[in-house]
């Protein structure tokens, strides 16, 4: 069987950049982001731009409408709370992006750059603000803010998507206890600050985005708003214990900190991973390719199909030193190996695995 079959609807078109494919005007609403310079703008883990499409990606694959993909496209560029980038001048260029989004998308936009959205996530997460009547939030100025069950769970989907293309060790660190970070000196805590840090999987964030979508299985369902894939279609949640683990476990391994003496001592320390947190890719794929080097091609393609299915589930990668389209490469490298019953014996056959269908 071919690993096509594993592919979401959107997954080949995103690989190729053939944005086109998902939404005919989007090409041109890109030239129109882009020439604002996003491209060139730092982010987390690169560009603005980077990061966008990343947004994008995700609510893709999640099968968000066009006004919920457009949201996260466009999040931010009236400027936010978090960062100080302005790619559209809200006073004078609400129609312009009015004419090209339609008039819900750019609401929405306008909504989300202005409202308080860290008082958002601690809202849902307080277990406030999702049922029938909507939402209210008041800013710092004063101002209030009022959401409807549809937006709640639109910004609520945008947020995770956001947070999770995003996130690092590095924010784990300078964002510590989001979304109740406390106020630290830089000088004090200098090594923290040094970017990009070394691109470990997070320690804790994903447990808060479990909490966060949670929600979303539960909220009316008139909001038009798909329920994500990630967390078991938001049914499930993962400790903060777990997610520490799995990382650390992962990392372990990964980096080669625990002697890799034994290759069952490695297997056991990324099956612990993935028991720890079953909900990301990275740690089966590894247990994917001790299997095929062993020989045991029927564990390879349970592992490569399960690492390729919650990379689809994400739409971006957990560890962050590769990208997304990456991890699905060698994901499905895997798979087609393990299907195929064939695997390099040597190393430098490794250099020329290539996906073949």
């Amino acid at each position: 069987m071919s690993t096509s079959a594993e592919l979401h609807p959107h997954a080949r078109a995103l690989l190729a950049d053939h944005y086109q494919a998902i939404d005919a005007d989007l090409p041109a609403l890109l030239d129109l982001l882009f020439a604002r310079s996003a491209g060139e703008d730092w982010h987390k883990a690169g560009t603005f731009k980077h990061h966008l499409l990343g947004v994008y990606r995700t609510l893709a694959l999640w099968n968000q409408p066009r006004e919920v993909r457009m949201l996260g496209l466009f999040h931010s560029v009236y400027g936010n709370e978090y960062v100080d980038l302005t790619l559209f001048d809200r006073e004078r260029e609400r129609e312009t992006l009015r004419n090209v989004l339609g008039d819900e998308a750019e609401e929405w936009v306008s909504l989300f750059c202005a409202m308080p959205r860290t008082t958002f996530v601690q809202t849902v997460l307080a277990g406030q603000g999702t049922g029938g009547a909507g939402m209210t939030l008041e800013g710092a100025d004063g101002h209030v803010f009022t959401l409807t069950p549809r937006q709640v769970a639109a910004f609520i989907v945008v947020s995770a998507a956001d947070i999770g293309e995003q996130w690092h060790s590095w924010q784990d660190e300078i964002f510590a206890g989001y979304p109740r970070q406390q106020r630290r000196d830089l000088k004090t805590n200098w090594a923290s600050s040094l970017w990009p840090g070394p691109l470990k999987p997070p320690s804790n964030i994903l447990s808060m985005l479990s909490h966060l979508l949670a929600p979303l299985s539960g909220m009316p369902a008139d909001t038009g708003i798909p329920v994500p894939p990630a967390f078991d279609a938001c049914r499930a949640t993962l400790s903060p214990r777990d997610e520490a683990a799995a990382s650390a476990l992962y990392w372990q391994v990964i980096t080669r900190m625990h002697p890799p003496t034994e290759m069952d001592s490695a297997r056991h320390l990324l099956e612990a991973a993935a028991a720890h947190n079953p909900w990301v890719g990275e740690p089966r794929l590894l247990l994917a390719q001790l299997a095929l080097t062993t020989g045991d091609f029927d564990a390879a393609q349970t592992h490569a199909a399960a690492g390729l299915a919650a990379l689809q589930a994400w739409g971006t990668a957990w560890d962050k030193r590769i990208e997304w389209s990456g991890w699905m490469a060698w994901a499905r490298i895997e798979l087609q190996n393990a299907r195929a019953r064939h695997w390099p014996e040597n190393l430098a056959a490794l250099n020329g695995l290539g996906l073949v269908e």
